[in-house]
């Protein structure tokens, strides 16, 4: 059996609660339509910055920011279409808008789903009309997250998307990987570097790229909290993003689909037809042993 309750806090909160598994998921459509909590067994499985949450001038640091139209940042946050220069902040504007809550369902496919439309303010840092909207899930220990783009213009949408789920980790030394690639790319310093398996946390960042991924599912173990984290993601998101700061206990395994700079580049950048629809999902299953 689903509830769906309406808790009113600094914003209104949704609560999708899954009563035999234990399972909850909570999400602010005001705030970016994040997820700020996913919680299985009764355990929460997200880390959610609460100040950071609390203050509108700051992005959200924490829960499942929503990555639209851009992944990461762009040099000087600007990009060129059509001879035109614009500007967009890192990671895009769909983490920093209100969203509307479109549909709200209490049977057996219980989900949230929300939705962002353009308008003249979007438009003035990305001028293209669109009705973006995303699907929440839960069902047993696991949650889907399902995108649906329709390009409402008469132009060509290019656009990246992703996701920038932050997970809980109170002891990183504690966590183990299985993610389906050899080397990775540091973002930073754009060396193309060997995977042994783990990372030093000892170094005050970590922000890695995996481009060549060999399969569609990455796990990671927590033997702290005694957790196994799958992220399972589609050809859609060739990127696979590992992101953490010495003295957090979160860190973050992004699925994108493109990298930084996209809009400039093309490199792997997504063009929707006018008329068109695009749609893209990812899997996150939690496991506690």
């Amino acid at each position: 059996m689903y509830t769906v309750t309406l808790k009113q806090q600094q914003y209104k909160t949704y609560v999708l609660s899954e009563q035999a598994s234990g399972s909850e998921l909570e999400v602010v459509p005001e705030r970016g339509g994040i997820i700020t909590g996913w919680r299985v067994k009764g355990q929460e499985i997200l880390y959610l910055d609460k100040e950071r949450f609390a203050n509108p001038d700051l992005s959200v640091r924490g829960g499942v920011p929503i990555l639209f139209p851009i992944c990461g940042n762009l040099p000087d946050n600007t990009y060129t279409y059509n001879a035109k220069q614009y500007t967009l902040k890192q990671h895009g504007f769909a983490r920093d808008l209100p969203w509307e809550i479109e549909e709200v369902s209490e049977d057996n496919t219980t989900y949230f789903k929300l939705h962002l439309v353009s308008n003249e303010q979007i438009k003035v840092v990305y001028p293209f009309d669109f009705h973006l909207s995303f699907s929440y899930k839960i069902n047993g220990n696991t949650l889907e997250i399902q995108q649906h783009l329709h390009n409402s213009s008469t132009t060509p949408i290019p656009f990246s998307t992703g996701f920038h789920p932050y997970f809980q980790a109170p002891d990183k030394t504690q966590l183990e990987f299985a993610i389906p690639a050899r080397e990775y790319q540091d973002q930073r310093t754009k060396e193309i570097k060997f995977f042994s398996g783990n990372f030093d946390f000892n170094v005050d960042e970590i922000d890695v790229a995996f481009k060549q991924l060999t399969g569609k599912s990455a796990t990671v173990t927590d033997n702290s909290r005694k957790l196994q984290l799958t992220l399972d993601y589609g050809d859609d998101y060739p990127i696979v993003v590992f992101w953490t700061l010495k003295g957090k206990d979160f860190y973050c395994l992004e699925p994108w689909s493109a990298p930084r700079n996209s809009l400039n580049t093309s490199e792997n950048l997504t063009v929707l037809e006018p008329g068109a629809s695009y749609q893209a999902s990812i899997r996150l299953t939690a496991n506690f042993f």
